[in-house]
């Protein structure tokens, strides 16, 4: 997969607001490619503050405690009627006109990613189960053949690798270690996305210089994965937007928030923009 199939479709609002907004409150949202809702449950509405602002990717931590899969950044003592079929898959598929089904595109898919806390075997067991009351408007790995449906789910944290790869159907992709990334290895059928924690890469906040070897090292990382057909995303980055410029210029496919307005305006006005020319000028000075 090229760096084209990544960006040639900006604005892909036709196919996916058929597919998965079509509904009353989402009618009239632009979707959103590049935007990601990280720890998407701590809004207000899960699911739907993210939908309603026109993102395309979320995440949820999930823990296996007592057989039940609850959705919490930490132990989960509390709230633990959150499971991550009330939060997301139950109201996800109710907010769709029909039963489900393929679409025509990767792009036309909403991702949710789910960071796996507890031990992966044991919750990925349970997940699975739950799973098959959804598996119309999933997508799928089947002998071979991927199918995109409206909702595609990605492993990350505590992820079974060893029990995924022997799977001849299974209902879940994977998330890859962007700095392990391998396109002989890294293929599109098992993972979907490839990431990394920003700090580990990059030192730069938004102030000065970006260190070149930084910016040589990312981009060499972002060639890799594209290749292998997966997009990339850094997590606990700096939430501005001289940083989230940087990234989307280096070629980084999603970006990580948990502003979900200020990452809608960044990305409508740069929608606005295009027209212009020349690079974005995503360096500032000293204070």
């Amino acid at each position: 997969m090229t760096n084209t199939c990544h960006f040639a479709k900006q604005c892909f609002a036709v196919a996916l607001l058929a597919c998965t907004l079509s509904c009353t409150a989402f009618s009239q949202v632009i979707p959103l490619p590049h935007a990601y809702a990280h720890n998407d449950y701590w809004h207000k509405r899960p699911l739907f503050d993210a939908m309603a602002n026109g993102f395309t990717h979320m995440e949820a931590d999930v823990y296996l405690r007592h057989s039940r899969l609850l959705v919490a950044h930490s132990l989960p003592w509390w709230k633990k009627k959150h499971t991550i079929e009330g939060l997301y898959l139950r109201p996800f598929f109710n907010q769709l006109p029909h039963a489900g089904g393929r679409v025509q595109s990767p792009l036309d898919t909403v991702v949710l990613m789910i960071d796996i806390k507890s031990n992966g075997n044991k919750t990925y067991a349970a997940l699975r189960k739950v799973l098959n009351k959804y598996k119309s408007i999933l997508s799928t790995f089947d002998n071979g053949k991927v199918t995109i449906r409206n909702l595609t789910l990605v492993l990350t944290g505590h992820r079974p690798m060893r029990e995924l790869k022997s799977e001849e159907q299974r209902y879940v992709f994977a998330d890859a270690d962007l700095r392990k990334i391998d396109p002989q290895q890294t293929t599109p059928e098992m993972f979907t996305t490839a990431s990394c924690k920003y700090s580990n890469l990059i030192t730069w906040r938004g102030k000065g210089q970006i260190p070149e070897l930084e910016k040589e090292r990312l981009l060499d990382l972002v060639d890799k994965a594209h290749h292998s057909g997966t997009k990339v995303r850094l997590w606990a980055a700096p939430e501005n937007e001289l940083v989230w410029h940087f990234l989307r210029n280096c070629g980084v496919d999603l970006i990580n928030t948990d502003k979900l307005v200020a990452l809608r305006d960044f990305f409508m006005k740069d929608m606005e923009n295009q027209h212009l020319p020349g690079p974005v000028n995503y360096e500032s000075p000293d204070n």
